[in-house]
């Protein structure tokens, strides 16, 4: 094969995966404390910074209130706009995450700097969370740390064995944490 085929290829397969990439990029499902940056093509009155409310929804002028926990931003984007219809032709809406405050996790206890984390990953474990806060403290008991997990199912307590995990030991215990999840280190 030719170096111009391969080239020809090769730009052939970006243009195919390209858009594919991009739709699982956007993936991302709004929770309750994310920013929003949310406005109207040609309308600089209708833009403005927006968080979702506890209940769910946000707010916006001339829309009034729209769901949006769970959606994505072109799905919110179709929500506001039909909403708009009624005042505005065709009115083209751009929703931008500017924080993504509700993806957080909780460590609490005997960490080196406890409080409130950024999930930045959906795969992201114990460990790695644990690593972002510094490590435990050397008063900590490993082998007791416990992951807080409330869902629609009911709350759940994750056993999570540190000092085993270090060795190499009882790797199911390095829990992938969920938003909201709060790990408890005694």
């Amino acid at each position: 094969m030719s170096i111009f085929s391969r080239f020809i290829l090769a730009f052939l397969l970006a243009a195919v995966v390209g858009p594919v990439l991009a739709q699982t990029e956007s993936a991302y499902k709004l929770r309750h404390g994310d920013s929003l940056m949310v406005s109207v093509w040609r309308d600089d009155a209708l833009r403005m910074q927006v968080r979702v409310l506890p209940d769910g929804s946000i707010t916006f002028p001339l829309a009034g209130r729209v769901e949006v926990v769970g959606l994505s931003t072109p799905e919110v984007e179709a929500r506001v706009a039909a909403k708009l219809k009624k005042y505005l032709p065709d009115p083209v809406v751009t929703v931008a995450i500017t924080a993504a405050d509700g993806n957080q996790v909780y460590v609490l206890g005997k960490v080196i700097r406890p409080g409130a984390v950024a999930l930045v990953s959906p795969e992201t474990t114990v460990l790695q969370m644990l690593s972002q806060v510094g490590g435990l403290d050397r008063f900590a008991d490993g082998n007791s740390i416990r992951v807080l997990r409330h869902s629609p199912q009911g709350n759940r307590i994750l056993p999570v064995r540190y000092d085993d995990l270090v060795k190499g030991n009882q790797l199911d215990t390095n829990v992938v944490l969920m938003p909201g999840d709060t790990i408890l280190v005694p």
